[in-house]
């Protein structure tokens, strides 16, 4: 590691520190201050926090793995998040869900269910769900960034005590970076995170621009397509998936055909049913939710979501992209030759490039781009975590009425809290794999249904979500037991068999048993308030079936209008799919030298940007606040 770049990571982390720090004193005024920035943020800052908190190490190790195993049609990988959430709510969703004026998603229930009990379990089961993903995700970084820094910095850190191992350096070093991230998020909030965020993404946009352009200018596309197939840059597919690789790398061919993927067209329809009613269910309870509330006004929130999808892929693919050409051309034939190659393998594809091939001051920028990655996601987390505490726990049932100095303070000490159990949790670094995994699979199986029917039913009520949300975390948890569990079943036994099916293709079963949950849950309780759900749907609007709403409403006040935009919305978010791939697509193609495909990437990307602005930003314009 080299002076230089040790300096230029050095000089990153006290210029983040400083910043967050000097802007905490915006903080002082009150929670909606504090975890909203008083709802006076510009939508474009909002929109580069937000990219940036969705700009991770971890995932974009997990991209650079798939690019490189799969080729172009990798990208379709990212459906199972599902990415498509980003353009749901872009289209509509942060226009319903800003029109709320709330400060948390377990806050914004509500306003849909009321205050009764039905309203109050509704609420609390997203209060609880919000901090245990929080708590989760803290240590799952707790452990990334430990290992990440080892591999990039040359100095051990290692703690020894009464002759033993206290602290590892791969601890003490995630002890080091979040206490610095902790002290600048918990001082200053929302203002804090997001002058650092912005700071963070301009600095990935700087190493992911660096990183395409050493790749495009040092390896050419003579060597690229040495290594690649015409099947590899080939971004349609057929029912089963075509052989990505060569004769040379067969291992790679072998590796794509145990890990569950062939039939790749049954795959696609499955992450195209769970896409849809994971996009409409909406933002889970963290931090893109948090800046969608953050908003001056209805129609920023609708500017901030677009611009967040605008300004996060392209750069993001530069940088994988690059990385991935640098590994092909240099690492493809090492990991050919080693036979017993598993999916974990390709993980190790980042750091051994920036390692081995990245020059000086080049890979000092993109350490530090790579180190904002994480402080980004980190501190968006510990911003949004403690909201839920402190807003929908400690304000609504034990301390209702205080001052605005102390309820800043039990958010801080709140922030420290779930920091410390996030990092105690991450010194067990086997048990919290299983849990992150356990919150990764529950968190769209079992969240996906109650939270869809919320937007489009009217007669859905708060029993109908509790039971619904417990129905699908309790079948999402029940899945994840049988994925580790594969070795311990008999052959031929039932649950060997549920145990070998990739998590995708049992998506249906969970998603069955939790709107279950939700219509017994409704059927089996007295419905909503009616004067409940006429605030609700006067306020926010959504499409679907509120007829029996809408009646009483348009009885009351003739100029009354329902919703008639969902066949314009989802033409919107079908051209927004096409359009957020183009910007996928694009960067690829561009640096492995494809340059007819990159053509028509960007004319794809020109032709739904100028349609999005007629059907989509012309209308945002006209919101009515």
């Amino acid at each position: 590691m080299n002076i230089i770049d040790v300096s230029i990571i050095l000089i990153y982390i006290v210029m983040s520190v400083g910043i967050g720090i000097w802007i905490s004193r915006k903080a002082s005024k009150g929670l909606d201050d504090y975890f909203l920035g008083g709802k006076s943020i510009k939508w474009y800052f909002l929109g580069l926090s937000n990219g940036s908190g969705m700009f991770d190490v971890s995932g974009t190790s997990w991209m650079i793995g798939v690019l490189f195993l799969y080729g172009v049609k990798s990208f379709m990988f990212m459906w199972l998040w599902p990415i498509w959430n980003q353009i749901f709510v872009m289209m509509f969703l942060a226009v319903w869900i800003r029109r709320s004026k709330v400060m948390t998603g377990s806050e914004w229930i509500l306003t849909r269910f009321g205050s009764d009990k039905a309203g109050k379990a509704s609420h609390i089961i997203v209060a609880i769900f919000a901090i245990i993903s929080t708590i989760g995700f803290i240590a799952y970084f707790f452990v990334g960034i430990g290992k990440f820094v080892t591999i990039i910095l040359p100095w051990d850190l290692t703690v020894h005590m009464n002759g033993g191992v206290f602290l590892t350096s791969e601890q003490a070093y995630a002890l080091l970076i979040i206490f610095l991230t902790t002290i600048y998020t918990v001082k200053g909030g929302m203002f804090s995170v997001v002058a650092t965020e912005v700071v963070q993404y301009i600095i990935m946009i700087v190493a992911g621009v660096l990183i395409a352009g050493y790749a495009f200018i040092n390896y050419t596309d003579i060597q690229i397509n040495s290594v690649i197939t015409p099947e590899w840059k080939n971004v349609f597919f057929g029912w089963e998936f075509e052989t990505q690789w060569g004769d040379k790398f067969e291992t790679f061919n072998r590796l794509i055909d145990t890990e569950g993927y062939k039939m790749f067209g049954a795959f696609i329809g499955m992450t195209l049913f769970k896409g849809f009613f994971a996009s409409v269910a909406g933002p889970t309870p963290s931090y893109d939710l948090q800046r969608v509330l953050s908003t001056k006004s209805v129609k920023e929130a609708a500017y901030m979501s677009g611009f967040t999808n605008l300004i996060l892929f392209i750069p993001r693919y530069l940088l994988i992209t690059g990385i991935v050409v640098i590994a092909l051309v240099n690492l493809a034939p090492e990991l050919n030759a080693n036979v017993n190659l598993t999916g974990a393998d390709l993980e190790l594809l980042m750091p051994k490039v920036v390692n081995l091939y990245i020059p000086v001051g080049i890979k000092g920028i993109l350490l530090a781009g790579l180190l904002a990655a994480f402080m980004s996601g980190f501190s968006a987390f510990v911003n949004a975590g403690p909201a839920y505490i402190v807003n929908d726990i400690y304000k609504k049932y034990f301390k209702p009425v205080a001052s605005n100095q102390h309820y800043i303070k039990v958010s801080q000490i709140s922030s420290f809290l779930v920091v410390g159990l996030g990092v105690f949790m991450g010194f067990f670094a086997d048990s919290i794999n299983s849990l992150t995994l356990w919150i990764t699979s529950a968190l769209y199986g079992g969240y996906v249904a109650a939270n869809f029917l919320k937007w489009i039913w009217w007669r859905f009520n708060g029993w109908g979500y509790f039971w619904g949300m417990v129905g699908g975390l309790v079948a999402a948890s029940l899945q994840f037991v049988l994925d580790q569990n594969k070795g311990n079943f008999g052959d031929g036994t039932l649950l060997h068999q549920l145990s070998q099916v990739p998590s995708i293709y049992l998506f249906p079963l969970i998603f069955g048993f939790s709107i279950l949950g939700c219509l017994l849950g409704t059927y089996l309780s007295k419905p909503t308030d009616m004067e409940v759900l006429k605030s609700f749907y006067s306020n926010v609007r959504p499409w679907g079936f509120w007829n029996p709403v809408y009646k009483q409403l348009k009885a009351e006040d003739q100029s009354f209008q329902k919703n008639n935009d969902f066949y314009l919305d989802m033409m919107n978010c079908v051209i927004g799919i096409v359009w957020q791939s183009s910007m996928i697509l694009l960067p690829i193609y561009f640096i492995i030298r494809d340059y007819p495909k990159a053509a028509v990437a960007l004319v794809v990307f020109l032709v739904t940007t100028t349609v999005l602005k007629f059907t989509w930003l012309d209308r945002v314009r006209k919101i009515e606040e």
